[in-house]
């Protein structure tokens, strides 16, 4: 994912259990403030949602997009990309999960967004950013309190 942005939270979890919340993605708006709603469309053999309808509230970004998701990687990693969305012409984003060996987790969070209207590539920068610490603080929150 060239050009992207991306921040770390450790969190006193298991890896096991971080990976698990990653995953389901329909309680995404249980714990996220950004993602609204979540409608899974396809899955693997697994039960994992391999593609998914959200609807995003991500600052000024108010979209509805389809993501498919890997999981080739998984337990370490969980990537998406962008289908089709109103807005957005790409979405990238994929989340690290390194067992830091004591039941707590490292989880990195990448992502990478463009709008079919014209936006100042610093201020892109700036809201892609929030977007990953306001989601990794509220992930850390849902394990934390």
């Amino acid at each position: 994912m060239a050009n992207n942005s991306s921040n770390s939270q450790q969190i006193e979890a298991p890896a096991s259990e971080v990976a698990q919340v990653l995953v389901d993605l329909e309680k995404y708006p249980t714990w996220s403030s950004a993602i609204k709603s979540v409608e899974v469309s396809e899955r693997d053999g697994s039960g994992r949602p391999t593609k998914a309808t959200v609807k995003i509230e991500a600052g000024v970004l108010k979209d509805r997009a389809t993501l498919n998701y890997d999981y080739s990687d998984f337990p370490n990693s969980i990537s998406f990309s962008l289908e089709e969305a109103d807005l957005m012409t790409e979405m990238t984003g994929k989340y690290s999960i390194e067992d830091n060996g004591d039941d707590t987790t490292k989880v990195t969070y990448e992502l990478n967004v463009r709008v079919a209207l014209p936006v100042p590539e610093m201020m892109r920068k700036k809201q892609e950013l929030a977007t990953i610490d306001a989601a990794l603080a509220q992930l850390k929150k849902k394990f934390e309190g």
